[in-house]
């Protein structure tokens, strides 16, 4: 019953390469929500894996054997065998617990630092006094469109309306809500970093043809 629990941590090697696949030949809409739904359920999936194999090794522990034997069905192989899998399972679930938590608190911190450089207006447009030319979507409430002084200055007006529209249909879709999420998948499990490329690639190309329909030139 053990090595039935591995399945979880092996499927990834395979059903990531088998969604970034079928995604290719989706609309890119359909193509984002199966790369974020494959990334999520393959990162839970794993990570219940783990749980799974930590359980019946904490069985053996004075403290929990007390509660009784209720892993017993889990724990196919010998003891050492188990304790060492729960010990592996166990010490993997706590760098994914510190590597996510790292994430978060640096995705917050980064957010707060780019909110600190577009002022504090509430207005859609903020736009940074900066040569080099970049624009972006800002999320949180309001989602802003920054876009920097030195791009405004290399577009002509028709092609400001795109990228503003470009900007918003990210804001619109919450693409920055599936990108994180498969950023915190793909620390779950290595295969998931796969799924990362593709998933921005889709939503760009989202985000372009929204921007088309949007400004009424495709």
């Amino acid at each position: 019953m053990t090595y039935l629990v591995l399945i979880p941590l092996l499927m990834p090697f395979l059903a990531a390469p088998a969604a970034c696949r079928v995604a290719a030949v989706l609309p890119p809409r359909r193509a984002a929500w199966l790369l974020t739904a494959a990334a999520l359920v393959l990162a839970v999936s794993s990570s219940a894996a783990l749980v799974l194999l930590v359980v019946p090794g904490a069985s053996y522990l004075p403290a929990v054997a007390v509660l009784g034997e209720l892993a017993e069905p889990l724990t196919a192989g010998p003891p050492p065998v188990t304790i060492a899998l729960a010990l592996v399972a166990g010490a993997l679930l706590v760098w994914r617990t510190a590597a996510l938590t790292a994430a978060a608190r640096r995705d917050r911190a980064e957010l707060r630092r780019a909110r600190t450089v577009t002022g504090g207006t509430d207005d859609e447009l903020a736009v940074v006094r900066d040569d080099r030319p970049d624009a972006y979507a800002l999320p949180g409430r309001p989602g802003r469109i920054v876009v920097t002084t030195g791009m405004l200055r290399a577009l002509e007006p028709p092609e400001r309306e795109a990228l503003f529209a470009h900007e918003r249909a990210h804001l619109r879709g919450r693409h920055h809500v599936l990108l994180a999420a498969a950023e915190l998948a793909a620390l779950c499990h290595p295969a998931l970093r796969a799924l990362r490329e593709p998933l921005g690639y889709a939503l760009e190309r989202a985000a372009d043809e929204a921007a088309a329909a949007a400004v009424g030139d495709r």
